[in-house]
């Protein structure tokens, strides 16, 4: 293990390691939603309404009647709105969940919905984005590799480093899709805390627990922002040593 802290290879260790405290605060966040929503999984709302009921009243308070919303085949959490079919696909236990977890997530979903109909500006740059980013995503290895196999074979040369530095422009796109996440989820969540008091789907203690439950959710996607910008910083710095070896 000592060879990982030789002079030669020190550098390429400390570059590992940039991604564990972006990997930590993803596994914190991940556990917190979990937690949370088992917590507040277990508070039923007083006004008895499913996920489904409220994601409908939602709907119509805000004259959108051209979303479906339809049961998903799991009870993971799994839920997403679909601009291009305008589909709120629920998991099972935010469908038919009467919870105080479960009428939040439906409402944030919801309020996605809302965001496209009245033509959010970033929602609407995130659903052009995400198209590109998957398309690009897929070749971001790709392109690695081969830039790799290239810059071994020919020691210095020009095309090795042209697809090395195409993999890392790819794969920027999809750090600045996560980016462009947050303040539509932000927005989704903020949206769908006044709708919820708004339609009348909860009373104000209500809310608190909602807005629990949905903050916590929040925190895996700036988590997820963090570590795409510290696995992009890893492969600049990779390449850029590399290119100094060569």
């Amino acid at each position: 293990m000592w060879i990982l802290f030789s002079p030669e290879y020190l550098e390429y260790t400390l570059m590992g390691i940039i991604l564990i405290p972006g990997l930590i605060f993803a596994m914190i966040a991940s556990a917190r939603v979990k937690t949370t929503f088992s917590k507040y999984e277990q508070v039923l709302s007083s006004k008895g309404l499913t996920g489904a009921q409220v994601a409908q009243k939602i709907l119509e308070a805000e004259g959108i009647f051209d979303v479906q919303i339809q049961k998903g085949h799991t009870n993971e959490l799994v839920d997403n709105f679909n601009p291009k079919t305008k589909i709120i696909t629920l998991s099972n236990k935010v469908y038919d969940g009467t919870s105080i977890s479960s009428i939040g997530v439906a409402a944030h979903e919801t309020g996605h919905a809302v965001q496209y109909a009245k033509g959010y500006a970033p929602m609407k740059i995130r659903t052009a984005l995400a198209y590109v980013s998957n398309f690009m995503s897929f070749f971001v290895w790709p392109l690695i590799f081969i830039g790799i196999i290239l810059d071994v074979a020919y020691v210095g040369g020009v095309v090795g480093k042209s697809f090395l530095w195409i993999g890392v422009a790819f794969f920027a796109v999809s750090a600045l899709f996560s980016l462009v996440t947050l303040p539509v989820e932000f927005n989704a969540s903020n949206r769908a805390l006044k709708l919820l008091v708004s339609t009348g789907c909860v009373d104000e203690m209500e809310v608190k627990g909602c807005k629990k439950v949905l903050s916590s959710a929040a925190m895996t996607y700036v988590a997820g922002l963090v570590v795409s910008i510290l696995e992009l910083l890893r492969f600049v710095l990779f390449f850029l040593l590399r290119s100094r070896d060569n």
